[in-house]
C-alpha cells in the first residue's frame, strides 16, 4: 500500500506544485493520476521513488516513510516506466532490459535469462534481443521500457505517460497488454495521462487532479461517470459537452450507438443487457478470493 499524508511541494521560486495531498493507494491495483498539464501529477508519481522529495508530509510505502530509504536502493526495488521508453541507446534490448538486475548483483548469465523471459511476458519477439532500440518501432520500444520496469519483479509500477507518444492503434494494443499484465502479475500500478479515456479503461481508481494537485475527484470508472462531482469534473471527463451523452439509433444495417452530437460511437453486437456496476464489485472480489486460494497459482510475490 501507498500513502500520501499531507503532502507538499513548493519549488524555489515559490510556485506550488503540490498542495496539501493525501491519497490512499491499495495495493495490486492500478491507479491513474489524470489531469492537465501543470496539475501535479508527475510530481506525484516522482514522489513515491524519491525523484521528487515532498516540502512536507510524508509518504510511505507499507507503512515506511519512504524519505528514511536510500533513494537509489528505493528506485531499484521500483519499476519505473516513462514516456518514450528512456531506453539506453548503445545498449541492445536484452542488455537494456537487464540493466537493474545487474547493478543489484545478479549473474550476466541470470539477467539475461531474465530479460528473455520478460521479452515472452511483454508479447516481444525474442529475435529482438540483439537489436538496439533505433532498429525497434514506437511501441516495441515501450515494450522493452515495460519489460525493463519488471526485471526486478518489483511490487510497484510507476508509469509516467508511457503510451502518449505512440500512434493510436498502438496505443489500444499497449493499453490492452497492461491490463493483460497486471491480471498476470497483480502489481501496485500507479500511472499517470492526460487521456480520460486511458484513465477510465486501466484504472481501478482514478484520480481527477486540478491545479496544485487537489482532487476534484476520486473513484472507479463507473462511479465518476454515472456521478461526477462538480462541473469542473463533468466538462474533464465530456459530460458536460455531452460526449458521454450516449443513445442507441436503429439504422438500415442494425443498432448504433451514437454521441450526444449525433456522431457515430459504436455497435450493438448482441443483445442489451444492463449491468449492475456495484454488484459487480463483490462478484470481482469473489473472483480475486479464488484465485489465491490454497492451490491456485500465486500472483505476484510479497506485501505490497
Amino acid at each position: 500500500m501507498i500513502e500520501f499524508r499531507s503532502v507538499r511541494k513548493t519549488y524555489p521560486d515559490g510556485t506550488n506544485a503540490v498542495d496539501d495531498f493525501s491519497l490512499v493507494i491499495p495495493s495490486r491495483t492500478t491507479t491513474v493520476f489524470v489531469g492537465s498539464s501543470g496539475c501535479g501529477k508527475t510530481t506525484l508519481l516522482r514522489m513515491i521513488n524519491r525523484m521528487v522529495d515532498p516540502s512536507s508530509g510524508t509518504v510511505e510505502i507499507d507503512g515506511e516513510d519512504v524519505a528514511g530509504v536510500d533513494p537509489v536502493q528505493l528506485r531499484r526495488r521500483i519499476g519505473y516506466v516513462m514516456q518514450n521508453a528512456g531506453l539506453l541507446p548503445h545498449r541492445k534490448v536484452a542488455d537494456n532490459i537487464a540493466t537493474v538486475p545487474l547493478l543489484t548483483g545478479v549473474s550476466k548469465g541470470e539477467a539475461r535469462a531474465r530479460a528473455l523471459e520478460l521479452m515472452d511476458t511483454v508479447g516481444l519477439d525474442r529475435a529482438f534481443a540483439e537489436r538496439y532500440p533505433s532498429q525497434l518501432s514506437g511501441g516495441q520500444q515501450q515494450r522493452v521500457g515495460v519489460a525493463r520496469g519488471l526485471a526486478v519483479d518489483p511490487n510497484i509500477l510507476l508509469m509516467d505517460e508511457p503510451f502518449g507518444a505512440v500512434d493510436p492503434l498502438v496505443r489500444n494494443d499497449l493499453q490492452d497488454e497492461l491490463i493483460r499484465l497486471q491480471r498476470e502479475l497483480g502489481k501496485t500500478v500507479v500511472f499517470v495521462t492526460h487521456d480520460i479515456d486511458e484513465a477510465f479503461k486501466l484504472g481501478d481508481q482514478v484520480v481527477i487532479l486540478k491545479k496544485g494537485g487537489e482532487i476534484a475527484q476520486l473513484g472507479t470508472p463507473a462511479e465518476i461517470l454515472s456521478e461526477p462531482a462538480d462541473d469542473f469534473v463533468a466538462n474533464f471527463i465530456g459530460a458536460g459537452r455531452g460526449r458521454r451523452a450516449l443513445r442507441v439509433e436503429q439504422t438500415p444495417t442494425g443498432p448504433v450507438v451514437v454521441d450526444g452530437d449525433g456522431r457515430a460511437a459504436g455497435v450493438l453486437t448482441g443483445p442489451v443487457q444492463v449491468v449492475d456496476a456495484a454488484a459487480a464489485v463483490p462478484q470481482a472480489a469473489e473472483a480475486g478470493a479464488r484465485d489465491t486460494a490454497p492451490g491456485a497459482p500465486a500472483q505476484g510475490g510479497g506485501p505490497r
